[in-house]
């Protein structure tokens, strides 16, 4: 079994890791998403967020949740495959899974220092934001990369295989 796998934590034992870390007196950085079909524009994003603290966890939608959210045909790769590739990123600490639309259960459960998520969020529409600065943590922002993102990526393909079918 690869080193890397042993990121990927269930809730609970995610939230041990986090308590040893912050025990040592370090900082826990949380970001969520589906991160369906691993890009540039992920790697940048999660590079600069590990950039905000000491050990950042990644909260990663279910099959389930990314369905609810994105349709029944998402996602296009398992949690578990998403899971491992964000797991292999050196600057990515430990990657949980959860079944909720949203992240606050996790967020809550977890309590990290600092709650980030991309440009493209308003902070006020930021779910967990209110709870993790009422709790003396900060939310963190970051820019994306333009033009960069799965949806984009998949209608490419998909457009790819239309025109080599005409």
């Amino acid at each position: 079994m690869e080193e890397y796998l042993s990121k990927i934590k269930d809730q609970r034992t995610m939230k041990e890791a986090v308590e040893r870390v912050k025990a040592e007196g370090k900082k826990v950085i949380f970001t969520n998403g589906c991160f369906d079909i691993l890009h540039q524009g992920h790697v940048r994003y999660l590079s600069e967020a590990k950039k905000c603290g000491d050990y950042l966890v990644i909260g990663l939608n279910s099959d389930r949740s990314v369905r609810s959210i994105k349709g029944k045909n998402r996602p296009v790769m398992s949690e578990e495959a998403r899971a491992e590739l964000l797991a292999a990123l050196c600057f990515v600490d430990g990657v949980v899974i959860f079944d909720e639309e949203d992240p606050f259960a996790i967020i809550k459960y977890l309590q990290p220092h600092v709650l980030v998520k991309g440009s493209d969020w308003h902070e006020e529409d930021i779910i967990g934001a209110e709870l993790i600065k009422e709790t003396g943590g900060e939310v963190k922002r970051i820019p994306l990369v333009p033009a960069i993102s799965t949806s984009g990526i998949i209608r490419r393909i998909a457009h790819l295989c239309t025109a080599r079918n005409s």
